[in-house]
Parts: C-alpha cells; structure tokens; sequence
C-alpha cells in the first residue's frame, strides 16, 4: 500500500526484535516498515485492507514458522499477490528451494548486509509494482472490450424488438428478471450477470422473420405459425458459436427460450432437464413480461391474474423448480416492471386471455 508520503509498506516478521531494529534502521528511509514478532500477527496485518507491499520473513519461529506464513499468504487470493522476500540463518540449499518452492521471490541469509538488502527489496518492488500496472492495464482493456461487446449484444436485442414494434424496454425488463430469478436460485452472482448480459439476444432470430408476420396485428395462421417458430433456430444461427461466454449463452438462451417443459415447445422439442437452465429461466420472464405488458393484439395482464396463469402451467410449460424463485423476486420484478414501464402503460392494466408465448 503506497501511503500519502509516496512510500510503500513492508512487513517485518521475526520474532526476534534485534533482527527487525536492524531491518527498520535499513529501509525506513525509503519505505514505512510494519512489524510482527509472529506469524498469527503477520497474517493478521496482512489480511487488512491496507496490505503491505513486501513481506520480509524469518522461518524459524515459535508456533508458526515462515514457511506456514507463506503457504497461507499464497493460499490467500487476497493476499497471494504480496512479494514475500525470506531472510533467514538458514542457509542450506534444500532451504533456499523449499522456499522459493512456496512462492516467495528472493531468499536472503543471516547476517544481512544492508545494502544488498535494500537493493533486492527495491528490484523485487519495482518488478511489483510493473505487475500490478500491467495487470491493472490489462483488467481496463478487458473491461473496456466487454463494455463494447455488452452494448453490441443490447443494441442487436433492441434492434429486433424495434422490428416487433416493441420500444426496447421489453428486452430490458425480461433481461433484469431472468437476473433476479437466477440470483434467487444460486449465489453466483457472474452467472447470474451472464444471464442479464446475454438474456437481450433472446429474440435476435426475429430479424429473420418477415414483417408481414411479424407485425400482423391479428392471429397467426398455422403456415405462419410454422415461419415464427423458426425464429429460435435462426437467433443461435446468427450469434453463432465463440470463445466469449457471454455469446455462448445469448446463443443458447435465443435457441431455447421456447422450449416447454412438458416437451411440447420449439423448435427442438426438449423436455424437462434438457432444455438448459438459463432457457427454462429466461421462458418465465419472458412471458411473465408479455402478459403485463400492452402489445398491438392485447392488453396488459393484471399482475395477479399473469402471476397465476404462469403457476397453473408449472411442469407443463414451466420449470416447476423455479416458480418458488419467481415467486420469492416477485417484489423486485414489480419493481423493475416500474422503473421501466412503457410510456402508455395504463396504471390499472386490463385483463386478458391471450397471451404471447
């Protein structure tokens, strides 16, 4: 941790205080020196928020040697990063290796000589310090190409509900309930995030529909039933295949988000356990979202009468294993059923028995 001074911290371990008084008298010119007369201490300053940047430490000691503090500042992902630089008596080879063996990144025998300490603490900071910008470089370009990639994969989303006459919001609303349903289902909060990022793309196949279909206001004949029902199909076909999670998902989730439980949806007939967990998720939020929301053919569902047509279909159409997750966001569905509401929403919406499945 650099502190306001501009100087980086280092951590003493020894349990001898006439070791580290001749450590301090070493670096504290240039550095703000830490110590710690056990290794239960040192790991207990270094799991603090203000990590130290280097960790000097001695083996033998009482209760916890300096080999058991590394293995565990190693083990530690929080901690793992911190250059540890042992400084021992020990000064057989078979020593040296084993703890080098443990990660550390130098190795410094008894008696020290001060300049050739202050030298390898500074290389071994400096090559630190090179890591930690590169990594922080890398993590920004990586943040910054997803951020791209996310906004190219909503943008699409958007364009193919545009061609629905739909304003845009429906791909916001579904893709925040998928979320909220998968959070309540596991603790994974990235694969929860990767449902929200790729749920957009769900319906990207209708792009391949003709707008003679697409925008018919009223029912649709069974021989154009037969061209809409392609739409899942043409969706995994023009996301295609990738390295990137997130368009793996999108691929899956648009191929699947059709398919019923029961076996009896499209285009490939899965049934039950087969049709993958972010399909059976996203099929409730995406119908959930359809019969709330005013479309050219109906009007809006009241939310209770919506919330019980999806229960009545519960191992026929739907997850049964996930209605109890719906059921427990369902405030903050509403919620983000709010935030995002249509332009002409009606605030008493109107009951209705056809809905968009």
């Amino acid at each position: 941790m650099t502190t306001e001074t501009g100087k980086q911290t280092i951590l003493v371990v020894d349990d001898t205080p006439a070791n580290i008084d001749v450590l301090a008298r070493t670096l504290t010119r240039d550095y703000i020196v830490k110590a710690a007369l056990n290794g239960d201490k040192a790991l207990r300053i270094c799991a603090q928020c203000s990590k130290p940047d280097m960790v000097l430490l001695d083996i033998m000691m009482p209760d916890m040697d300096g080999y058991e503090v590394c293995r565990r500042l190693k083990d530690n992902p929080t901690t793992k990063h911190i250059p540890v630089i042992f400084i021992t008596s020990m000064d057989d080879i078979e020593d040296e290796r084993a703890g080098l063996a443990l990660g550390a990144v130098d190795y410094i025998t008894k008696p020290i000589k001060p300049a050739i300490v202050e030298l390898r603490v500074r290389t071994q900071l400096a090559l630190y310090n090179q890591e930690r910008e590169l990594e922080r470089k890398v993590q920004l370009r990586t943040e910054e190409l997803n951020a791209s990639r996310l906004e190219v994969i909503r943008q699409l989303g958007r364009a193919a509900e545009f061609k629905d006459n739909e304003t845009g919001l429906h791909v916001i609303r579904m893709s925040h309930y998928a979320r909220l349903i998968a959070q309540a289902l596991s603790n994974n909060d990235s694969w929860s995030d990767l449902i929200l990022n790729a749920a957009p793309m769900h319906d990207i196949g209708k792009i391949g529909i003709p707008d003679s279909i697409i925008r018919k206001p009223g029912p649709l004949t069974e021989s154009e039933w037969e061209i809409m029902r392609k739409h899942p199909a043409f969706g995994a076909e023009i996301i295609g295949q990738h390295d990137s999670p997130v368009l793996n998902m999108a691929a899956e989730i648009a191929l699947c988000h059709h398919e019923k439980w029961d076996g009896t949806g499209y285009p490939r007939k899965l049934k039950g356990e087969q049709i993958p967990l972010s399909g059976r998720i996203i099929a409730i939020a995406d119908v959930f979202d359809a019969l709330t929301t005013k479309r050219p053919y109906k009007e809006a569902w009241d939310i209770k009468d919506a919330i019980q047509w999806i229960d009545n279909r519960a191992g026929k159409h739907f997850d049964p294993g996930l209605i109890p997750m719906f059921h427990r966001v369902m405030p903050e569905m509403l919620e983000i059923r709010q935030r995002y509401a249509e332009p002409d929403s009606p605030a008493y919406p109107l009951p209705s028995s056809t809905p968009c499945t």
